[in-house]
């Protein structure tokens, strides 16, 4: 079976050694194997990469990806999502992840200013490519683009999206530590081979697709829990508006 170090899997497969971490980091693509100091990929990695660029060509999130990739190791098929026609519902969707736009596309499209420009790089949303900058989520642009729209300040979103960043990796701390307060704990002496750190490795791994379920159907109920509130208090407002429109009102004699 062939083997290629990162750089060599990144010139095979056209994928950025920026992105096949990113894939690692997000679990759509396994970790390679080790050998000394280097990481060893295989042809199964460069089949993942050509899977999972296809998908992203289709508009495909990450979240999806992960669930049909997980469901293909489960003896289902992933090949047959591919004939389906792509997403079109945004202009925002077609460009591919690694799609370079420009800074007047963003101010109109978003409203974008420098700071919110500056912001949306620190957050891993916008990478600087030539004079233009690459859009690692599209999906988000175009969900900004609807709130834009809607009168949303954009930089009222980025700055949930960073608190919301803050939060997650307390929360990606927590479910690590599962496996790390067992393995790794403090005061303990670390003598593992080689293979038994990999193994750990693959463990840890073993904890993300878990974690995201979790924290998935918790923060739906926790929305759905939030948007029957607003509802609710939509609803006491316009009760209250009819109210205040009758007391307004003047008596017609109606006899």
């Amino acid at each position: 079976m062939a083997e290629y170090r990162i750089n060599e899997l990144a010139d095979i497969s056209g994928v950025s050694v920026r992105n096949i971490r990113v894939y690692q980091d997000r679990g759509l693509l396994p970790p390679p194997k080790i050998k000394g100091r280097t990481g060893w990929y295989s042809s199964e990695h460069l089949s993942r990469l050509k899977m999972i660029s296809q998908m992203l060509e289709r508009g495909y999130t990450f979240a999806t990806i992960s669930e049909l990739l997980m469901a293909a190791r489960n003896g289902l098929t992933v090949e047959h999502v591919l004939e389906g026609e792509p997403k079109r519902n945004s202009r925002w969707k077609n460009l591919r992840r690694v799609a370079t736009i420009t800074i007047s596309e963003l101010r109109k499209g978003l409203g974008a200013t420098d700071s919110s420009i500056a912001l949306g790089q620190r957050l891993g949303l916008l990478v600087k490519e030539g004079a233009g900058y690459a859009v690692t989520n599209p999906e988000v642009l175009a969900g900004a683009e609807v709130l834009v729209k809607a009168g949303i300040d954009l930089e009222v979103l980025l700055d949930r999206w960073e608190r919301v960043q803050d939060d997650l990796q307390d929360i990606a701390a927590s479910f690590v530590s599962i496996v790390t307060d067992k393995y790794l704990a403090e005061g303990t002496t670390f003598e593992m081979e080689e293979s038994e750190v990999i193994r750990l490795a693959e463990l840890v791994q073993t904890v993300r697709p878990m974690a995201h379920d979790i924290v998935e159907v918790a923060f739906g109920k926790a929305m759905d829990a939030e948007i029957s509130k607003a509802l609710d208090r939509g609803a006491e407002m316009m009760m209250a508006s009819d109210d205040e429109k009758s007391a307004a009102a003047p008596d017609v004699d109606t006899r």
